[in-house]
């Protein structure tokens, strides 16, 4: 089953959905952290648009990876040494409130990617440029598999409850993570119910043979008593007779 927040099939997503109003950032990009290809992964064409802060002009993507890293880190560095001038007050708490918001999102999507183990994917960033000339992460989100194990309803027990621990890890859950919690919690009462029924049936499958063999070993004696019923034909027509065979 998937979860329908337009990825491909079988791939939910946990997200720190929340936004930060930075009126002086210009840059906003998205970029993986992980820098390399992941199984649980969302195609590209999937991945959510990046809205620009201030004008169309200021948004550009990067190229996950090293090669990009080194890269925004020299835009960084010529970015702060372009604007060696003080900032102002204003400024300078838009600063503070990037950095606050940069670790915020940073130990929410670690914890749904540390918790998610092999269903969860890397965390993947989006980055605003503040007036300092450096960028901050104010929006993240994990890809996290949450399709149940095919035949296998022991393991999907399982596997749901790591889903659930992965969605449900931030100290703060975003609503998207309580949809995704809520959604493993079906799939793995769906999967507990599949898993009763195997068993009671299996069960059932194990007592016929018992059964019949109990009802071959009484037969002589059923016969026997006939018998004696049929020979016994004197006995008085207004008594009946109940016997009671272990």
């Amino acid at each position: 089953m998937a979860v329908s927040l337009g990825l491909q099939a079988n791939f939910g997503l946990i997200r720190s959905n929340r936004s930060i109003d930075i009126p002086g950032a210009s840059e906003r990009v998205a970029q993986d952290s992980g820098g390399t290809a992941n199984a649980v992964s969302a195609p590209a064409e999937s991945a959510r648009p990046v809205e620009a802060v201030s004008s169309p002009g200021d948004v550009r993507n990067d190229k996950t990876g090293a090669g990009s890293a080194a890269q925004g880190s020299q835009e960084d560095e010529s970015a702060s040494a372009a604007n060696p001038e003080e900032l102002s007050e204003d400024e300078q708490k838009q600063v503070d409130d990037l950095k606050s918001r940069d670790t915020e999102v940073r130990n929410h999507e670690q914890a749904h990617a540390g918790a998610g183990g092999s269903y969860a994917g890397p965390p993947q960033y989006q980055y605003t440029q503040g007036p300092d000339g450096k960028r901050y992460i104010t929006d993240g989100e994990v890809q996290i598999d949450t399709a149940p194990v095919a035949d296998n309803p022991e393991a999907t027990i399982r596997k749901m409850d790591t889903v659930i621990r992965a969605a449900l890890a931030p100290a703060e859950p975003s609503s998207q993570d309580l949809a995704v919690a809520r959604q493993a919690r079906d799939t793995r009462q769906k999967a507990r119910a599949e898993l009763t029924a195997a068993r009671t049936g299996g069960e059932g499958e194990a007592q016929d043979p018992v059964s019949a063999s109990a009802l071959l070993a009484a037969a002589p004696a059923y016969e026997a008593a006939a018998r004696r019923t049929r020979a016994g034909g004197s006995q008085d027509p207004g008594k009946t007779q109940a016997t009671i065979y272990a």
